[in-house]
């Protein structure tokens, strides 16, 4: 096969500015989320159903429906009423981090509900309040077990984020089209993209187990 390296030459800054934007919409995605998604945890815990029940519906609408039609409503309906100046990536990051924030808030409460019940009786034993309580005793253990599969979440949303591309996003996948479209050439530039993934995905990986370890001494 006749493969082009000089293709990958010309496109090579403009992958590299691809991924760039790549993780900074992903990294913006999964903070944002995890600030919607713990709110959304302590409204789905709510012991009153009228309280659980709008959480409940906006985890099962965000979780059963395709991350591409939550951008399309995002974009063509939500960001033109929100921003005059929105732009793809903007539509992208409000996308992601709402998308992001139903996984995560599922992830929350998982890790809460896994610590012992009895810890929270002896702490509000002690004198502390629900929320002390909460914030001293059981987030702290809950967040150890919720490193993985919120490393996992991060990971889904960098491959996400190459939806953004539809919207003319520069972001990785978008360069990698625009590199066939110009030289008619598919294995060049989506080989370089799908190696450009993958060295981000297995970077995040290992820093992970890397966290995972440091937390466990």
């Amino acid at each position: 096969m006749d493969f082009r390296w000089d293709i990958i030459v010309e496109y090579l800054p403009f992958f590299l500015q691809g991924a760039a934007l790549t993780i900074g919409i992903s990294l913006a995605g999964i903070l944002i989320g995890s600030v919607i998604g713990l709110f959304v945890t302590f409204g789905r815990m709510a012991h009153k159903w009228f309280i659980r029940l709008p959480f409940v519906w906006y985890i099962n609408f965000l979780r059963g429906t395709p991350v591409l039609v939550q951008l399309f409503l995002v974009h063509y309906g939500v960001v033109p009423v929100l921003f005059s100046n929105g732009t793809a990536v903007t539509s992208a990051i409000i996308t992601l981090s709402l998308n992001s924030s139903a996984y995560l808030a599922e992830i929350f409460r998982a890790g809460i509900e896994s610590i012992d019940k009895g810890q929270t009786e002896a702490a509000r034993s002690l004198g502390l309040t629900h929320r002390q309580a909460m914030r001293h005793i059981i987030l702290p253990q809950a967040l150890r077990r919720m490193v993985p599969p919120i490393g996992n979440e991060f990971i889904m949303l960098i491959k996400e984020s190459s939806l953004a591309g539809i919207l003319a996003a520069g972001e990785l996948m978008y360069w990698g089209r625009a590199a066939v479209g110009q030289h008619l050439r598919v294995w060049e530039p989506y080989l370089t993209v799908a190696l450009l993934y993958l060295v981000i995905v297995l970077g995040l990986t290992y820093l992970l187990q890397w966290v995972e370890r440091r937390w466990a001494k």
